[in-house]
């Protein structure tokens, strides 16, 4: 069911919110890009709340079909016109520089240096945030008022004071061992400066789940990882051996968890997976509406994880979705648009999503060549008489067919439409007479046989 809605969350701040709200306001200066300080200074912040291991990716590395890129650096950034007036200060803004950009120093007029300048056309006092990593280019983005003067005026002198080295891409992750080596993984990027909703939001959350997971039993081992987008997931992938994949049975990609949107869910590539439902029936039950979506090959690092090679069982948990509000790569994702209510709520769907995935189980058919003869044990009259049971029949038949150890209960209550009460009781009585087997975890759904590097 898709259900939309918007407006403020009415709970009261909790002090975990708060905290929150208090990570996120410590990290939003800084700097984060691809690679560099900025990215190893918000894992150092992160590891002082959970245990980070970090893992360092040296440019050059091949990465599946790409390469860690050098390590960049910027000290300084501005535009001055004749006077030595900065009209355009990376000191004021780190997102006045296109991340990635090249290094210049250069004496410009306006015509040689508008195509290197960037604006939101709809938005005149806000900051766009643009990226030009992975090719030779430079740029500043502005707000209109800014873009007026650079107009009007000149010749400008441009600098960039940056520079790309052979270094290092940082990895974070946070590994919780679980009485098994089945595998939970979250994931969050890293690369985004100073945006609170697109950033900031995930890397707090995901923190904070961090710190409940400690304390919890787990059946599930527990992968956190931060990571860049694209090249920062598509260089994890690249370390994962076959066997580390396959355990892989849910995940989310955490992001944009502080905004007033409803909670929005994005399906994995198959869409009938058990973390699909698990998710879709939790959201369901929580109070306020929910927005479900079908999988695209869009969007953030669901698209690594979903890619045909690894079709790992991961979607995506959002409040906004990227593009879809109004401050969205612009100065106006500021810690103003995310709410420490906002915050905390989506950790607690979070944690009961945990729950739901901790005490999901997977029924397997003892008798799966064709039907049972239900009959014999007394569970099913023969078609064609009177029985006012006849969704407890339905029921059976269901959960006969889907108990394959690939389909969790929920699975199976999704696909029938039936009650979640009247399922369990039919899987607990096939199984009180020995026609199916319960499975702690899912059998590894099918997926190609050799995972491409």
């Amino acid at each position: 069911m898709n259900k939309q809605t918007t407006g403020s969350k009415t709970s009261s701040l909790s002090d975990e919110g708060d905290a929150m709200l208090a990570l996120a306001t410590r990290l939003f200066p800084l700097h984060r890009s691809q690679t560099g300080v900025g990215l190893r200074r918000t894992l150092e912040i992160l590891s002082e709340e959970i245990p980070i291991q970090v893992t360092e990716l040296a440019s050059g590395q091949t990465a599946l079909d790409w390469e860690i890129p050098d390590e960049w650096e910027v000290r300084d950034a501005f535009i001055a016109d004749a006077r030595g007036e900065r009209v355009v200060d990376y000191a004021k803004s780190n997102l006045h520089l296109v991340n990635g950009s090249q290094p210049v120093r250069a004496e410009m007029s306006w015509e040689a240096l508008q195509s290197h300048i960037h604006v939101v056309d709809d938005q005149p006092d806000v900051i766009p945030y643009r990226t030009c990593f992975f090719r030779d280019d430079w740029g500043f983005c502005v707000t209109h008022r800014q873009h007026d003067r650079l107009r009007q005026g000149g010749p400008w002198t441009v600098q960039v004071d940056a520079r790309y080295f052979k270094g290092s891409m940082s990895l974070g992750e946070c590994v919780l061992p679980g009485e098994s080596d089945q595998t939970v993984l979250f994931h969050c990027h890293t690369c985004h400066p100073s945006l609170a909703n697109d950033n900031l939001s995930g890397i707090v959350v995901a923190t904070y789940l961090a710190k409940h997971l400690q304390r919890m039993p787990r059946r599930y081992t527990y992968r956190l990882l931060f990571a860049p987008a694209t090249i920062g997931v598509i260089g994890w992938l690249s370390l994962q051996t076959p066997k580390q994949i396959k355990q892989i049975r849910h995940g989310l990609v955490l992001t944009l968890l502080g905004d007033d949107a409803p909670l929005t869910y994005k399906a994995s590539r198959d869409g009938g997976r058990p973390i699909d439902s698990i998710v879709r029936q939790v959201l369901g039950r929580r109070d306020g509406d929910f927005c479900n979506r079908e999988f695209d090959p869009f969007g953030y690092d669901e698209r690594q994880f979903n890619s045909p090679g690894f079709d790992l069982p991961i979607g995506r948990l959002s409040r906004s979705v990227h593009g879809e509000f109004p401050q969205y790569h612009t100065s106006g994702d500021n810690l103003e648009l995310i709410k420490a209510g906002n915050l905390q709520d989506s950790l607690a769907a979070i944690l009961e999503i945990v729950q739901a995935i901790e005490a999901s189980r997977y029924p397997v058919n003892l008798k799966p060549h064709g039907e049972p003869r239900l009959g014999h044990y007394g569970i099913f009259k023969a078609f064609g008489q009177r029985d006012d049971r006849g969704d407890f029949q339905a029921a059976m038949m269901w959960v006969l067919n889907l108990a394959d150890g690939r389909h969790s209960i929920e699975n199976v209550i999704e696909r029938c439409g039936l009650r979640p009460g009247l399922v369990r009781e039919v899987t607990d009585t096939l199984a009180a007479h020995g026609l199916i087997d319960y499975h702690d975890y899912q059998v590894a759904w099918p997926r190609p046989e050799q995972i491409s590097r």
